[in-house]
């Protein structure tokens, strides 16, 4: 992993990406993007995550996140791409209706194998390439970046549109996940 990208100030507020291996479309269908969905409101419940940003897109998530008092940000992050990849396959593994089933599980067993780090699967790309985010300039371009994605890739013609991500939050609604806001 690249020594540039590590979380260096547990509580700071950071940038974050997690991509799936090989960028394989896996959340164009509801029930994996809803398991992401899920694990973030459980980690801000329980594991002392904050939000401040969101959007999940086919094949990555990107977040503006920090963590509570008490807590370390690399360890929830560590454990939410541990549980959400675990959750994931085995929800691929079982949806006899998956066309792309075993493509995508092939994909990820080959990974896996790649990876000394891995047993067998591997649904995450390894790195996050975390940026702390210290200014107010580079907060609010990482916040129009994040909620620009489903615009730029021609999902949608306005962010706060887009159901997977927090631009519905700023926008003065109610998203699927709430966030403090920037």
């Amino acid at each position: 992993m690249d020594k540039g990208y590590k979380i260096r100030d547990q509580n700071g507020l950071y940038f974050v990406t997690f991509a799936v291996v090989e960028w394989v479309d896996v959340f164009t269908r509801k029930e994996y993007a809803d398991i992401v969905v899920e694990s973030l409101i459980f980690c801000q419940k329980i594991k002392g995550l904050e939000i401040y940003s969101w959007c999940l897109m086919s094949n990555h998530l990107h977040l503006i996140v920090a963590a509570k008092e008490g807590y370390y940000l690399s360890d929830i992050l560590r454990d939410f791409k541990k549980y959400t990849a675990k959750e994931i396959l085995s929800a691929i593994d079982q949806n006899q209706s998956e066309s792309r089933r075993n493509w995508m599980l092939w994909i990820f067993k080959q990974a896996g194998i790649k990876n000394t780090r891995n047993s067998s699967f591997q649904f995450w790309r390894q790195s996050n390439q975390p940026k702390e985010l210290l200014t107010n300039r580079f907060k609010d371009q990482k916040l129009e970046y994040i909620h620009n994605n489903p615009v730029e890739s021609g999902i949608v013609k306005c962010p706060q549109d887009y159901v997977y991500s927090s631009a519905i939050n700023y926008s003065g609604e109610q998203g699927l996940i709430d966030v403090i806001l920037l």
